[in-house]
């Protein structure tokens, strides 16, 4: 665009150069509205009018005015990507709809077992068509727009929560900060939308190039560059950083009715969005199969990096009906490539105690990059493993890291060896503590039956610590050594009598930091009865498993004192769990660990459960869908009474939908609701129901 073009666009008739007659706004809002197109056309279409000093042209003015004009501030600006002040820590906000993990693949029938169980869950002989996608390797991220203008951002965080990364993500050149108009359709009040941020390889490049020439450390790969630069607590750091996003899916949306993924992957790009343009759709298994082989043939000429395909049900109403596990959809799964593999050496195999005591031998290795990765260290599972593959100390190996992560020792390279290699013999003693290994009849693996075992100690306070079970900020692996080795700990119940005398004298502990975790240390008291149950260690209970628990039983004494038969009453509980738990709490040890716990000031804060006073809810058991805006309060606030009172909220309505509470501009779910014959109510009458409960 020239100048004399710039001109044209402009046609508030004053002096461009002053900012000081009263047509200043309406320059700012042109202004804002060329640069929104110019970024949509330069970083989502790529097929820029304007040259980058054009650009940088209309910017600055826009800054220069925005400056002048204080009062004419706009979060929405394209100047928000310079970036902001440095915040002092992220907060923490929960996804509408959870941000799952996909299920794997690694072979063709792997994906062939996808299809058959699709067509099994479905019920059905229609033919399912997919849209399959590259699996970028970057960070999962949620975008929320509000009324067509970005309002927060979100990382994937545990599928249920995420960080809030707003500032950082309206940096991103492919994220539009106002969504684009598509025709005379009306603007979602409300849409959540999934992507993943990554890093070029040519930006990686030049990154890692600059850090050098200025002394700084290098990344080690895009994907770590990449996470690095998205939780900069400075924005500014991550405005330099190059980053771009593409977007895969949506979450939860008002006045949209896309009938299949792909359709709404194609209303997003009208609306602004980047989407990969190697995106196939409408296609059958052989047709994705072959898509598979075609990516895995040529990913190392794209720039940037892909570890698989995602490939997905495209009709959305098969989506809703397969439905989901607590992990992951049943309707979309990830065929991952084959892993890069290298060849190193065995320099030495040493064995680390885990926190269940559990012997694990680990192989140290000749430093080799395997996928822009450095790999010194590689697990071999367990002794069977080791005489399976024969690998003995000096071997030279084949190493790959599966899932283009975990290091893992392929095979050995018999042919090269040379008589000097050393068999690897598991020892029949725990090596921290001294005290007996054992392997039982049906396990692999040898344990420590030391419960005091210091290494077994030091895993099981960090675990306790961890964020997603009494998330101790500050109590790193450092620390927990010192606090184990000095005796200070002998159980995760003594961090609660800690003080700042005793922390202070340890190594690198000043008194700000001491005061920081001992703040830490007593914040964390209050924690909710699912964490709890998860922070204990108990075999074989994960987060999920501690939450059924935690869903199931009124108290912690209800599940101390439970047999193993109730255990397994419970909904997702299998009788190996049942008994794991069962046994922990048989343990006299154990339970003086929980009383301590309690006695030392630890709150632990129950679920609400349903009045039984009350009878059953009639929400209980119900699925909602909310829509539009209600008059009274917010769509969150509806969410929480509703689970509350034992139902459910989904973002999407089908026939399993028993109301759709609809609030004013509700757009297609209230439509798609009348035509499949579902109650509608507005908030007069929630409240009734509430009320009635």
């Amino acid at each position: 665009m020239t100048d004399d073009n710039t001109r044209k666009g402009d046609n508030t008739g004053k002096d461009d150069n002053t900012g000081k007659d009263d047509n200043t706004g309406k320059r700012v809002d042109w202004l804002r509205s060329e640069l929104h197109r110019h970024n949509h056309r330069y970083y989502v279409l790529d097929d820029p009018e304007v040259s980058d000093a054009e650009y940088d042209r209309l910017m600055q003015e826009l800054i220069r005015l925005e400056e002048e004009h204080p009062e004419l501030a706009d979060l929405s600006s394209p100047t928000a990507r310079v970036g902001a002040a440095p915040l002092e820590k992220f907060e923490t906000a929960t996804h509408t709809i959870p941000m799952l993990s996909l299920d794997n693949a690694f072979s063709d029938g792997d994906l062939l077992d996808f299809e058959n169980r699709v067509k099994r869950n479905l019920g059905g002989d229609e033919k399912i068509l997919y849209c399959a996608e590259p699996k970028l390797d970057g960070l999962a991220v949620e975008l929320v727009y509000e009324n067509g203008v970005l309002s927060s951002a979100l990382t994937r965080g545990d599928g249920v929560n995420g960080e809030v990364i707003t500032e950082n993500v309206r940096t991103i050149g492919s994220v539009p900060l106002v969504l684009l108009k598509r025709n005379d359709l009306p603007m979602p009040s409300r849409l959540e939308v999934r992507g993943e941020v990554f890093l070029s390889k040519k930006a990686f490049e030049r990154l890692n190039e600059s850090r050098a020439e200025k002394d700084e450390p290098t990344f080690a790969n895009p994907r770590n560059a990449a996470a690095g630069s998205l939780r900069q607590l400075d924005s500014r750091i991550t405005a330099s950083r190059p980053l771009e996003m593409f977007l895969y899916g949506l979450g939860s949306y008002d006045n949209m009715g896309p009938e299949t993924h792909w359709e709404s992957l194609s209303l997003l790009k009208e609306m602004g969005f980047r989407i990969n343009p190697l995106t196939r759709h409408g296609i059958g298994i052989e047709k994705v199969l072959e898509f598979y082989r075609e990516l895995a043939e040529n990913r190392h000429d794209l720039d940037y990096d892909i570890d698989g395909l995602v490939v997905k049900v495209d009709r959305l109403d098969f989506q809703r009906r397969l439905g989901s596990t607590s992990r992951s959809p049943r309707w979309a799964i990830a065929y991952k490539f084959k892993a890069v593999q290298e060849t190193t050496k065995i320099l030495d195999i040493q064995v680390q105690v885990g926190r269940t005591g559990t012997l694990t031998p680990v192989a140290h290795l000749e430093p080799v990059n395997i996928g822009g990765a450095t790999v010194s260290r590689a697990t071999l599972h367990n002794e069977d493993e080791i005489r399976r593959k024969d690998i003995r100390i000096g071997d030279t190996v084949f190493v790959e890291r599966a899932g283009d992560v975990i290091p893992k020792v392929v095979k050995v390279v018999e042919s090269v060896r040379t008589g000097e290699e050393k068999e690897f013999v598991m020892p029949d003693t725990c090596p921290v503590c001294g005290s007996l290994a054992v392997r039982q009849a049906d396990e692999a693996a040898k344990r420590c039956v030391n419960s005091a075992c210091p290494a077994q100690l030091k895993e099981n306070v960090r675990h306790f610590a961890s964020k997603k079970a009494f998330d101790i900020d500050g109590l790193g692996q450092k620390l927990v050594e010192q606090l184990v080795d000095k005796g200070l700990v002998s159980s995760y119940a003594d961090l609660f009598q800690l003080d700042q005398e005793t922390l202070q004298g340890l190594e690198r502990m000043g008194e700000k930091s001491a005061k920081n975790l001992l703040e830490a240390v007593s914040a964390s008291k209050k924690v909710p009865f699912a964490r709890f149950l998860f922070a204990l260690g108990v075999r074989q209970v994960g987060e999920h498993v501690a939450k059924l628990l935690a869903e199931h039983y009124d108290t912690l004494e209800d599940v101390m004192n439970a047999a193993a038969e109730d255990h397994e009453a419970v909904e997702g509980v299998g009788p190996i769990v049942a008994q794991s738990v069962r046994d922990f709490f048989s343990r006299d040890e154990n339970r003086k660990i929980v009383e301590l716990l309690l006695e030392r000031g630890v709150d632990i804060q129950y679920p609400e459960k349903q009045d039984s006073e009350q009878g059953p809810s009639e929400l209980a058991g119900k699925t909602f869908v909310l829509t539009g805006t209600l008059p009274n309060m917010t769509r969150d606030e509806a969410k929480t009474l509703i689970e509350k009172a034992g139902g459910k909220v989904t973002g999407s309505v089908s026939s399993k939908t028993d109301y759709v509470l609809a609030g004013e501009k509700a757009g297609s779910k209230l439509a798609k609701a009348e035509k499949l014959g579902v109650a509608i109510i507005d908030e007069e009458a929630f409240k009734k129901m509430i009320e009635n409960r």
